[in-house]
């Protein structure tokens, strides 16, 4: 389910179009008229989709969410007391298939000092990081709130609603659930046309921004602070494009469809602040740790609150990744909000806490991309070496680029600003994120734009197999 990818889209139009066709034959059957066609359909189409993506990924999901369910269904029978100790048990067989193929190797080497691997050659499963995070809330959610327990395929659809499956966001059950039990293939020409609007924006964010810098991304030598910079910059960039251009085209997809999802971001490089950051990157994410860690741990309040945003961050710095880098990833924006909240009252003008904002988060970028302990250590040191910054090494980084680079690195980052800028703006006006980006005439630019920049080779989705 790769969004930029043609066959995707054929594949959708092929089913909808078949899906259409049986409804007008048989509109007078009791399964279309109740709705029961519609979220059968919506089931295998689902289905369909992720046994394209690959078979490991298609038993893995279907084996997670058939197992989550399994024992909800067994613990819902049993009195609301014994809730947290059924959790106790299910959670972590839940997370097992995401252990083992995200992790086992770097707990093997890198934890335990084991030689050779686990996984072998094996990719990790698409999606595997989102729809087990989403099966642990409605876990949680169903025995400890004690919800109903929805029917079977209902829930299979809530498990593996194709828009989202693969990189989020991460819905919960009380946002999700009571739309897929409602769905019907009925198209309401307002939810098409906004969904048309965020699909647009997803694929200029994706195919005209992302992939541009993917391919000026360049980790470049440690020895030269300029570039090191820069790559920061790019990829802080193409992660934030990449990953919200998905997660607009799932919004846009699903509400072509009827169901609302989330927005996953909220123009989080307008953020004036580590916290305000928080609240606009993966806004999903970010409530599902606040929900089932930060808030249990004993959330802001005591004394412990420190220790409960550390803990946070560090599970969040593994989650996006099995490597130490990724948890000094984690560290590095613990201590950002920490230090942030120790130093509240001191009042620090909004441009200078934006300018504070993205120096901070472009060098946190440097540990969540550089994998490698002693490349990430030495490039630090040149960071921290006033000598790094003279004439020579910028000569050096503008001698590394043809001329063709600096124009298309320099459109492309231009054209980064104005979007940035259309974001502030949107947000100034009317708190609405990108709502001036969504505006008839500045789409049919974007559409422009994006058939006109893309460029011909395909970058797939950063979080696609995650």
């Amino acid at each position: 389910m790769n969004f930029a990818d043609l066959r995707f889209w054929e594949c959708l139009l092929a089913a909808l179009l078949v899906a259409a066709g049986f409804r007008g034959a048989f509109r007078g059957a009791a399964a279309v008229r109740d709705g029961r066609f519609d979220r059968w359909f919506l089931l295998i189409l689902g289905l369909v989709l992720l046994g394209l993506v690959s078979w490991l990924t298609f038993v893995i999901h279907l084996g997670v969410a058939v197992f989550t369910f399994a024992c909800v269904a067994w613990g819902s029978r049993r009195p609301a007391a014994h809730g947290r100790w059924i959790l106790v048990a299910v959670v972590p067989l839940q997370l097992l298939p995401l252990l083992y193929y995200k992790y086992a190797d770097f707990l093997w080497r890198d934890v335990w000092g084991g030689a050779g691997s686990w996984t072998g050659t094996v990719a990790i499963p698409a999606g595997i990081s989102f729809y087990t995070f989403q099966l642990v809330g409605f876990a949680v959610d169903t025995l400890i709130r004690r919800e109903p327990l929805p029917r079977w395929f209902d829930f299979l659809n809530f498990a593996g609603f194709f828009p989202q499956i693969v990189a989020g966001p991460i819905e919960r059950r009380d946002a999700l659930l009571p739309q897929i039990e409602g769905f019907r293939l009925r198209w309401s020409a307002a939810d098409i046309d906004a969904g048309f609007r965020w699909m647009a924006l997803g694929l200029f964010f994706k195919c005209a921004l992302a992939d541009n810098l993917a391919g000026q991304f360049h980790r470049g030598p440690s020895t030269n602070a300029y570039q090191i910079w820069l790559a920061n910059g790019i990829f802080g960039l193409r992660i934030y494009y990449d990953f919200a251009g998905y997660s607009l085209i799932a919004v846009g997809i699903a509400r072509c469809l009827g169901i609302r999802l989330s927005l996953n971001f909220l123009s989080p490089y307008c953020a004036t602040g580590p916290a305000e950051f928080w609240r606009r990157w993966h806004v999903t994410l970010s409530h599902w740790f606040r929900d089932y860690i930060y808030v249990p741990l004993g959330g802001g309040r005591g004394r412990g609150w420190a220790f409960n945003v550390a803990v946070v961050f560090l599970i969040s710095g593994i989650w996006h990744g099995a490597g130490w880098n990724f948890v000094l990833w984690g560290g590095l924006h613990a201590l950002w909000l920490i230090a942030a909240r120790l130093t509240a009252r001191v009042s620090v003008p909004a441009p200078l806490g934006w300018l504070g904002t993205v120096i901070i988060a472009a060098f946190s970028w440097l540990f969540f991309y550089e994998t490698n302990p002693s490349v990430l250590w030495a490039k630090l040191a040149t960071l921290a070496q006033p000598a790094a910054y003279g004439p020579a090494a910028l000569a050096a980084l503008k001698a590394s680029f043809t001329a063709a680079d600096l124009v298309t690195l320099g459109g492309t980052l231009g054209l980064c600003a104005l979007t940035l800028l259309a974001e502030w703006r949107s947000l100034s006006r009317g708190g609405e994120p990108y709502s001036l980006l969504v505006r008839p005439w500045v789409l049919v630019l974007l559409v422009v734009l994006t058939v006109w920049l893309a460029p011909g080779d395909q970058n797939d989705f950063i979080y696609f197999a995650f």
